[in-house]
């Protein structure tokens, strides 16, 4: 036990000596092991401990309570968005090609540091997307991707916000927070049921939007391993295998969403001169039992041969 404390502190050691002074003092920004211990207590409750305890109950109705969820999750979203916006990205103080970490005390620039711990901290609400699944017993919604995503998005950002809060990672947040205003948008107009959901037809080309999103970071991230740029080249590496996960992850979750789906859909619909449960089909008509419909029944069937024994 002591060996173990003592590697702990040595990697905190270690962290420490090259943190942004910034935010050294800030919560859970001590120690990577806080939001790591928080992050692996998140998968343990939405895969064992939420599915057991919910097992023998009835899935609870949280209609308005998803609503609200849902609408503060637009309206944090959105007030990130505009944190990061007013930090750098719509000012013109940032660059697209190259954005070095001002590791200043300069209005705009302490700005873009409390946004991206504020984004950091936002990873832990998005955790209560998943516990509401579990809550609602929709467990076939905890998938691999679900569970990565939240899973290790906290601990991604946590470095970013430990050494480098600001410069060319926060397009990584940039984009994000205003794909999330979109998604959670989305939730909530979900989240009336029926009567809204039926003019969703919007759902799977949010997915594509996020592997979109995915695509620009890698390549915000990429472009650094070719031009001159005082950015620390772990992170352009740490951010942009990041997006090549996620965007793997939602592109797999995509195929088996609509692609796989279409394709089980064509195959199992009726085709022309195909017998399907004892019914030919031709040209869009029915023939069961040798008629193809109902006048041709009344024709060549038991009719015509009453008529013609009266």
């Amino acid at each position: 036990m002591a060996l173990v404390v003592d590697s702990f502190r040595t990697i905190n050691s270690y962290l420490n000596k090259y943190q942004d002074p910034r935010t050294a003092d800030w919560p859970l920004m001590s120690s990577p092991f806080y939001t790591l211990g928080i992050c692996l207590s998140y998968v343990y409750i939405v895969k064992v401990l939420g599915p057991k305890l919910m097992e023998n109950r009835k899935p609870f109705q949280l209609k308005w309570i998803l609503v609200f969820y849902n609408l503060f999750q637009v309206i944090f979203s959105t007030w990130i968005f505009y944190e990061i916006c007013m930090g750098g990205w719509a000012t013109g103080e940032y660059s697209i090609r190259c954005q070095p970490v001002d590791y200043s005390n300069k209005p705009s620039t302490v700005r873009m540091v409390h946004a991206s711990w504020w984004y950091y901290f936002s990873k832990f609400t998005e955790f209560m997307d998943t516990i509401f699944f579990v809550l609602r017993k929709k467990n076939d919604h905890i998938s691999t991707l679900h569970v990565i995503h939240h899973g290790v998005m906290p601990m991604s950002v946590w470095f970013g916000v430990k050494f480098t809060p600001g410069g060319h990672s926060t397009f990584f947040g940039f984009l994000n927070t205003f794909v999330h205003i979109i998604m959670y948008s989305y939730y909530m107009l979900s989240a009336f049921g029926p009567s809204v959901q039926k003019y969703l037809w919007w759902k799977k080309y949010l997915t594509t939007f996020q592997m979109v999103q995915f695509v620009a970071i890698m390549l915000h991230a990429f472009q650094l391993l070719f031009i001159d740029c005082n950015y620390p080249r772990a992170f352009v590496w740490w951010i942009g295998m990041h997006a090549v996960m996620f965007f793997f992850l939602f592109k797999e979750f995509y195929n088996q969403q609509y692609t796989s789906k279409a394709k089980k859909a064509a195959a199992a619909a009726p085709q022309n001169g195909k017998v399907k449960n004892g019914a030919s089909t031709t040209n869009g008509y029915s023939k069961k039992n040798g008629f193809k419909n109902a006048s041709e029944y009344y024709s060549n069937g038991d009719v015509r041969n009453r008529i013609k024994s009266q």
